[in-house]
């Protein structure tokens, strides 16, 4: 057969079949595609917006939500939508790094000026390895309080992370209760970080303050890490050397509030919200609460070395959970 008859014949058989072996159905495909779109919008989209572009959940339906309160929802498939929280004069709540039930009052009634003695190896071990860390950051910060803060709750957050974080793993490899003190811990470590967000309310770290930051948060983690591991009452003793250290510092950055020598600014909203302090306080008042916190912080962290030095594990006593 010539190539000629070929073309020929194919162009005859395929005129004859016409649509019904080499086109789409096009309201069948329709169909198909509705009941497998779907399959596709959960496997290939994190999101599903209305025309009018609110929010839908699974069912199509959309979620309510006030925008007023928060202009940057991000619409969700999963139709998970923030909470409407208000304080108590009816207001709307702005802060998203902590809520209304976790503010308190600190009390600042707390001895500060209250000292450890080192009574053996270990304790002297801690206290000069505390004092041998805090030489350079004097030196290099000299008397400026706010930066010396900054660096100090970046630090100062760590050990309760790392202690809580552990003892987590250590609950649920010996399927035992932690006695409160992973919550405990957990909740210094929160507090400690409040701290450095009130902070940076007030001063914004220079570029080298910020590689500082990284580099001795960065040494400081690994090495509590492992002493930890090694000697959990060793690693509360030097938390305890550190936070009546912090205590100190606070207490001069107090001293030059009060003689002149640093600005007395207003206090930032999110210190007023947390501390629940008047809306007229300053920046002596944030202080003295974060001495007070610090204070505590101290003596948790003595408290739980003592424990342990005791030949007790910290689950035999209840942990002070709240205990600010």
């Amino acid at each position: 057969m010539s190539h000629h008859t070929a073309a020929k014949l194919s162009r005859s058989i395929i005129s004859r079949l016409g649509t019904r072996g080499f086109s789409v159905n096009i309201s069948e495909t329709t169909q198909t595609f509705a009941r497998l779109r779907p399959a596709f919008a959960i496997r290939n989209l994190s999101t599903s917006v209305s025309p009018n572009g609110s929010p839908k959940d699974e069912k199509n339906n959309s979620i309510s939500s006030d925008k007023s309160q928060n202009d940057k929802i991000i619409p969700s498939y999963w139709g998970v939508a923030p909470a409407k929280l208000t304080k108590e004069d009816g207001s709307a709540w702005k802060w998203n790094c902590f809520r209304p039930w976790e503010t308190y009052t600190a009390d600042v009634s707390i001895h500060v000026t209250k000292h450890h003695k080192p009574e053996n190896f270990r304790d002297k071990f801690a206290y000069w390895t505390v004092q041998a860390l805090k030489y350079p950051t004097h030196l290099f910060f000299q008397r400026r309080h706010m930066c010396h803060a900054m660096l100090l709750e970046t630090v100062a957050a760590v050990p309760g992370m790392v202690g809580g974080m552990l003892l987590h793993c250590k609950s649920l490899r010996r399927f035992e209760h932690s006695g409160g003190w992973i919550k405990a811990l957990l909740e210094e470590a929160e507090n400690e970080r409040m701290h450095l967000m009130t902070f940076i309310d007030l001063a914004k770290p220079a570029w080298y303050e910020r590689a500082l930051v990284f580099a001795v948060q960065g040494v400081f983690f690994n090495a509590y890490f492992l002493a930890y591991l090694a000697s959990p009452k060793l690693a509360h003793r030097i938390v305890g050397y550190l936070e009546e250290e912090a205590v100190i510092s606070y207490s001069e950055f107090l001293k030059d509030l009060d003689n002149g020598s640093f600005e007395n600014v207003p206090a930032p909203a999110i210190a007023i919200d947390y501390w629940r302090l008047p809306p007229d306080s300053t920046l002596r008042d944030v202080v003295v609460v974060i001495r007070a916190d610090e204070t505590h912080h101290r003596d948790l962290n003595h408290y739980a070395s003592d424990i342990q030095c005791q030949g007790h594990e910290l689950k035999d006593a209840p942990a002070p959970i709240g205990y600010h």
